[in-house]
């Protein structure tokens, strides 16, 4: 196999997966079906480098001729083998599910026993074939590709079996994932059943057109990457969801700071003690954040309703009111905060100041934010209206 564009996106993107999954299963060493799909990402990831001329000219030198041939399947057979026993640990309880995979491990290491014999019985100058080139009228090379190839189908179906009936009863994003990795096994079904058939036709002696073997191959090419896409699919599009949760809470909290400033400048007794996590690891973290546009929420409402009576008594020399709206606590929160601080007398009963509709926080925070950015535009309004 050349060393071409595509080659090189896979090769990345196995390596990649293969670090996200290790590091997962250090998180969680006692989950079992990590154990298996991590086993099958390192598989398949041994079993590229022995399929680029590089990989087999060293390997050949190393061992002998057909070794790397011999290891890349082997590698690529138990990675199927390992994504049987996935979908088969999903799919039931954990005995059951442990039985059916043990089970599964007969046709594997008959597999595996038939194609190194074939290649054992492959003279030794044949041994260095590739699929497209190979003499199928050699009985080695013949056993091996068929036996490699139906074995391949059959891992593949049962995965493509299990992973349809998943997704019968999948959300979002888990479906969507689940969608792609079925289209990616079908496919690989298809190229596995197609080059099985044709395997079967160079041996009775006719001769396959070019594009029909390179046809095939392309299909495995394109539909590996795509398989591998759709397993990190689902936790790619979490993690995309709370980046952008966490970005949009990110600004809010920087939406609050004026309203906060101007509270915490008249009542730095409300301001609440630092959290213990006050890293900048935890800034980074969805739930620190969260912590934190909760805390400034909370302060903001204790000095919202300290200052209400002054705030209300200024907004009640043009109309009476038994509730502080968002323009008006805008107009007077300046004015009612300078009072405050000269010692001004005031109604001592707190009056509502821009109160959400529910007792959602979302919708509390809509609030707040709202009268935060009026007050930071108050000042330019003003000027505007003055000059």
């Amino acid at each position: 196999m050349d060393v071409t564009v595509l080659s090189f996106v896979l090769g990345a993107v196995l390596c990649l997966t293969l670090v996200w999954k290790i590091s997962q299963l250090v998180k969680a060493p006692s989950d079992k079906l990590l154990h298996a799909l991590t086993l099958c990402i390192v598989c398949a990831s041994l079993s590229f480098p022995l399929g680029t001329k590089g990989g087999t000219r060293w390997l050949d030198a190393l061992i002998g001729t057909g070794t790397a041939k011999l290891l890349q399947n082997v590698f690529l057979l138990i990675a199927l083998y390992c994504l049987s026993w996935f979908f088969l640990q999903s799919a039931a309880d954990r005995d059951t599910g442990s039985r059916r995979a043990r089970r599964e491990l007969i046709p594997l290491g008959v597999t595996v026993v038939v194609i190194t014999l074939a290649m054992v019985a492959t003279p030794r100058g044949e041994r260095g074939h590739v699929y497209a080139t190979a003499n199928m009228q050699l009985t080695g090379v013949f056993v091996f590709y068929l036996a490699a190839g139906l074995y391949l189908v059959y891992a593949l179906t049962v995965s493509l079996w299990w992973t349809v009936r998943h997704l019968r009863s999948a959300t979002v994003p888990l479906a969507t994932g689940l969608r792609i990795v079925a289209v990616a096994l079908a496919g690989m079904v298809m190229a596995g059943s197609v080059r099985a058939a044709l395997n079967v036709v160079r041996r009775l002696g006719s001769e396959v057109p070019s594009p029909v073997l390179m046809g095939a191959k392309l299909v495995l090419d394109l539909a590996i990457p795509l398989f591998v896409l759709g397993l990190i699919y689902p936790p790619m599009a979490v993690k995309w969801a709370s980046a952008r949760l966490w970005y949009h809470r990110y600004r809010t909290y920087h939406r609050l700071t004026p309203l906060w400033a101007a509270l915490h400048q008249t009542f730095p007794e409300d301001s609440l003690g630092k959290a213990p996590t006050g890293t900048w690891r935890d800034a980074l973290r969805l739930t620190g954040v969260h912590r934190r546009c909760y805390r400034r929420v909370i302060e903001c409402r204790d000095g919202l309703v300290r200052v209400s009576p002054y705030i209300a008594q200024l907004a009640a020399q043009q109309e009476p009111l038994d509730e502080v709206g968002l323009d008006a606590a805008a107009r007077h929160l300046p004015a009612a905060l300078s009072a405050y601080a000269a010692g001004d007398p005031a109604p001592s009963q707190a009056v509502p100041v821009v109160l959400p509709g529910s007792d959602d926080f979302e919708d509390d925070l809509r609030q707040l934010t709202a009268l935060s950015d009026a007050l930071k535009a108050a000042p330019r309004t003003l000027t505007h209206k003055g000059s």
